[in-house]
């Protein structure tokens, strides 16, 4: 009875480590304070694993930070600027990398492939000494083996670590990553020949590059690897381990036939088509390492369908080598449903998070060797007809309506630069413009009061009281620092999608549904399980109420419906796009509302467009066709006189600049300022642009103060691309997570930034 899961979530089932975490930064408690509520985590989830009867337990997927971070602290490869002196890196090393420290910046931080998690990537070069410096991996199984349990310590594979890299500042950006490849090999032996000693029988690599488009000299990377580590892996089973998409046929011949692995893992969720390979061939002898719990969602898994899969799986790898697992770590998951007291039964009746779907890859295990657990199948089998038949799920109208839009293109009646001109006679701006993305600090008294009145403990009217008097202490800051086009603070939001999820229909919400975006930052994403439909208007009431207070623009702020997908978890009975067209619609008739009101500057935030562009080149194409198109969607109905604008976090932009130019916003503002090279580079190269561009001039992920000199360089570099008339100045994304300490300064000094090119930019004129 073979059961695996490839990852757990670390942060706790009510977030333990993130407060753990925050106060160890804030100085509240020690180093060991944080290690012993982290050691508690590890053991509980061990022996939660263990008491269901799952075989190969992870071990090494907790991390403090982020799994790719470990990595590079275990191979030693600490950039310069952090001044590590060798040794075992500590918190102190480790963090600064993470988060910056108050003399140098932190890494930069991306998208782990196409999920909603983070992590810090390694900077290499030809001159990155690498030595064997976090013991990590050895000393947590270690640890699970003194509770007497036997792990299989995961990580991430030397190939997927430089392939995930970049050239170091300074490095030239066509250095072959790939070149440190034997200079990496020396320390992942060492790992491997300290966790033979301490007893390990397995080993995961986590090589989930292996399922994006790759070049024949990168395959040859994992052959050359493998080839290297065989004779000092020899004595442990090996485990390859792949997620996120089907494998493509050249790098499943690669994998298969690399040398000294004992076992393969795959994800059939994402990537059904791996199964067409698989039956075409699989290596006798062979662990076949089966992900039919889905990692990424939270729906509860089809017992019967996976069962059939396995089933048919079985016949060609052979019972004894056939293991079930999850699709990818299910770190991608929320953590635990049993902490879901408020949830509505029949919904929950629907649904699985990590502990539930432990569990579900036991039952599947059991199931297969012959000891089916009839009550768990049968329970199962009524809840997945009950969410088939529930008229819930589906709303007519709205199917409709949805429908009808495959006419149309939905696109605005002038072109942007018409449409500038007459905002800008309306709006009478100067060059060079400021604005801020949306949020501002949210204080402690402001959560409580939000909590208060979420639990009834205070009246609708003190609380609009409470909220309206925090609105009018942003604007005047706003109007005080000088800045151009306002927001209002969004001191009534928790969330940009929980907050708008809460008022359509089709979506429910969870208490402690919490999943890890980056270090000790969770989001909690609503789960969309019917047709989606806006009851009546959503933020018109405070957008209003925020005009009235200035005569400056107030921008209207809503969150996109690319953005609410890719940020939810979302109901998998229906294509994506499906879903996201009727987000779309109901987003539109906000707008629309919004503009009526008097609202001429409105922000439609398409964050996380680029998330969920697929990994596969092959199928990129229509999903940007119709993500923009839903963006477009929102707005083609307003007048050329009311401005548009979007902002987007952490693109690669320029893969998908074309995409990004269809959209059509009049304005757009982009989170780069831990990429900005990156970034400019694609208008250097002759994009043409012709709408404005906010390039966010300060990372507001640090604590960090920039100053005006800084900022004012920052807005030269970009001025050197981008011409005058076009470019905004704003911080890189919401001021939310910032203390009013940090905020007030930074903002004065980009303000100042601003005047300061003003008036250089008019007297060269």
């Amino acid at each position: 009875m073979a059961s695996h899961i490839v990852g757990y979530p670390r942060m706790g089932p009510k977030r333990e480590l993130k407060f753990a975490l925050e106060s160890f930064w804030d100085g509240k408690s020690s180093a060991e304070d944080l290690q012993k509520v982290a050691a508690d985590l590890r053991s509980s989830i061990w022996k939660q694993m263990d008491s269901v009867g799952i075989k190969y337990i992870p071990s090494n997927t907790f991390s403090y930070y982020d799994q790719v971070l470990d990595t590079t602290a275990m191979l030693g490869a600490v950039p310069e600027r952090y001044n590590w002196a060798g040794g075992e890196i500590g918190f102190g090393t480790y963090f600064s990398m993470a988060r910056g420290n108050a003399s140098v910046p932190a890494m930069e931080m991306t998208k782990w492939f196409d999920t909603n998690y983070h992590f810090i990537v390694p900077e290499l070069g030809p001159n990155t000494k690498f030595s064997y410096a976090s013991h990590k991996a050895v000393n947590e199984y270690k640890e699970a083996k003194e509770l007497g349990i036997d792990t299989v310590p995961v990580i991430v594979g030397p190939v997927s670590y430089l392939l995930l890299s970049k050239p170091a500042k300074g490095v030239e950006k066509s250095f072959p990553l790939l070149s440190l490849l034997e200079k990496i090999l020396p320390v992942y032996k060492e790992v491997a020949a300290e966790l033979k000693a301490a007893g390990a029988s397995w080993i995961q690599f986590d090589e989930p590059t292996l399922v994006l488009d790759l070049e024949h000299h990168q395959l040859e990377a994992f052959t050359k690897a493998y080839a290297e580590l065989e004779s000092s892996l020899s004595g442990l089973n090996v485990l390859i381990e792949t997620y996120f998409a089907d494998i493509p046929a050249a790098a499943y011949k690669t994998l298969t036939s690399l040398k000294g692995v004992t076992g393969f893992g795959f994800d059939f969720v994402r990537g059904p088509q791996t199964l067409d390979l698989i039956k075409g061939e699989f290596p006798s002898g062979k662990y076949l390492f089966a992900g039919v719990v889905d990692g990424r969602n939270i729906w509860a898994n089809d017992l019967a369908s996976s069962l059939s899969t396995l089933e048919a799986l079985e016949g060609i790898v052979g019972k004894e080598k056939l293991v079930v697992s999850t699709s990818c770590s299910l770190l991608h998951t929320a953590v635990d449903l049993v902490n879901e007291t408020k949830l509505d039964k029949e919904i929950k009746s629907w649904l699985a998070f990590a502990a539930q779907k432990v569990v579900e890859v036991n039952a599947l295990a059991k199931a297969l060797a012959g000891q089916k657990d009839e009550s768990i199948f049968s329970e199962n089998a009524a809840a997945q007809a009950s969410r088939k038949s529930s008229p819930r799920v589906t709303n007519e109208a709205v199917q409709k309506a949805a429908a009808a839009l495959k006419g149309s293109d939905h696109r605005r009646a002038t072109n942007v630069s018409a449409r500038l001109d007459a905002q800008q006679k309306k709006l009478n701006l100067p060059v060079l413009p400021t604005t801020t993305i949306g949020s501002f600090p949210q204080t402690l008294e402001l959560r409580r009061v939000r909590r208060e009145y979420k639990a009834n403990k205070i009246s609708e009217d003190d609380y609009i009281k409470a909220i309206k008097e925090e609105i009018s202490k942003v604007v005047k800051l706003q109007e005080e620092l000088d800045i151009d086009v306002l927001v209002h603070g969004e001191p009534e939001r928790n969330d940009m999608v929980e907050y708008f999820g809460e008022q359509l229909s089709g979506f429910a919400f969870t208490v402690n549904g919490w999943v890890q975006s980056y270090g000790s930052r969770c989001v909690k994403p609503p789960i969309i399980y019917g047709d989606v439909s806006r009851p009546k208007a959503m933020t018109v009431f405070w957008s209003s109420l925020a005009q009235s207070m200035t005569a400056r623009p107030m921008k209207g702020m809503l969150t996109g419906p690319v953005t609410i997908l890719n940020w939810s978890f979302v109901r998998n009975d229906q294509p994506r796009f499906e879903t996201c067209y009727q987000i779309a619609l109901a987003i539109k008739d906000e707008v629309e509302d919004l503009e009526k009101a008097g609202i001429n500057v409105i922000q439609i935030d398409e964050a996380a467009l680029r998330e969920g562009l697929p990994l596969r080149k092959s199928e990129q194409s229509f999903y940007l066709e119709w993500a923009v198109h839903s963006f477009r969607i929102t707005n083609c109905g307003v007048q050329d006189t009311t401005q548009i604008h979007t902002h987007m976090c952490y693109s690669n932009f320029n893969d998908i600049i074309h995409s990004i130019i269809d959209m059509d916003a009049d304005v757009i503002t982009i989170e780069n300022s831990r990429s900005d090279e990156k970034l400019l580079s694609v208008f250097r190269e002759g994009v043409k642009y012709g709408a404005g561009i906010g390039p966010g001039v300060y990372d507001i992920h640090s604590p960090r103060i920039p100053s005006t000199e800084e900022i004012a360089d920052r807005i030269n570099k970009m001025l050197a691309v981008l011409e005058t008339n076009i470019l905004w100045v704003n911080p890189d994304c919401g001021l939310k997570t910032r203390k009013y300490s940090e905020v007030k300064p930074a903002l004065s000094n980009m303000v100042a930034a601003a005047k300061l090119l003003r008036t250089e930019l008019a007297s060269a004129k």
